[in-house]
């Protein structure tokens, strides 16, 4: 099994973690062994780009970004490309209520909290909500708040935002002990060990 030396140093290089970053780091550090991750992250996007449709957002969560837009700028932070969010958004309907949609190639989601709130909003007014730890280290990197979709259990994380964490978060009563519950119960639902250590 390859180590993939090149590849791990185009993922400690600092450049964006996107197929332009890829593609920066290749006109500099030509290898086969890049060439191939090429081939495969193209060929996902692309294969992404064909069977994802059809797939709507859970329930509540048209509903919350309805309640939010009145109140709140809502940005979409994601590692995803930029154009399949646009799309996946606009297909569904819900892409209004985004100021911005950013994808991987606008950096990475601690450098779009940063950008795009930090400085501008006080900490207590600035949630991420998220699915994954990355998320909760983008927030906390930032000093916003968190709000946790749990793994495997998506619908009823959405409907306790939608019904809950949205009203304390505007009403400002948020962060403290209600932050902590929901992170507790969000770590829980983590595996141990990630499939890819196993």
């Amino acid at each position: 099994i390859t180590q993939a030396t090149r590849l791990r140093e185009f993922i400690a290089s600092g450049l964006p973690l996107s197929n332009e970053g890829l593609k920066t780091f290749m006109s500099a550090h030509p290898d086969p062994e890049l060439d191939k991750a090429w081939a495969w992250t193209t060929a996902v996007n692309a294969a992404i780009a064909d069977m994802v449709h059809g797939v709507p957002p859970f329930p509540y969560v048209r509903e919350s970004l309805e309640a939010l837009q009145r109140q709140a700028d809502i940005i979409v932070v994601s590692a995803t490309p930029g154009e399949a969010l646009v799309r996946e958004w606009q297909e569904h309907d819900i892409a209004r209520y985004a100021r911005v949609i950013a994808g991987q190639e606008m950096g990475s989601k601690k450098q779009h909290l940063a950008l795009a709130a930090r400085g501008k909003y006080p900490s207590d007014h600035i949630l991420m909500i998220g699915d994954a730890p990355g998320d909760m280290e983008a927030a906390r990197a930032n000093g916003a708040l968190f709000f946790p979709i749990n793994p495997g259990h998506e619908e009823a994380s959405w409907e306790r935002f939608y019904k809950e964490g949205l009203s304390r978060f505007l009403a400002g009563t948020y962060a403290g002990s209600y932050e902590a519950e929901l992170i507790a119960e969000f770590e829980k639902t983590l595996p141990a060990l990630p499939p890819w250590k196993r």
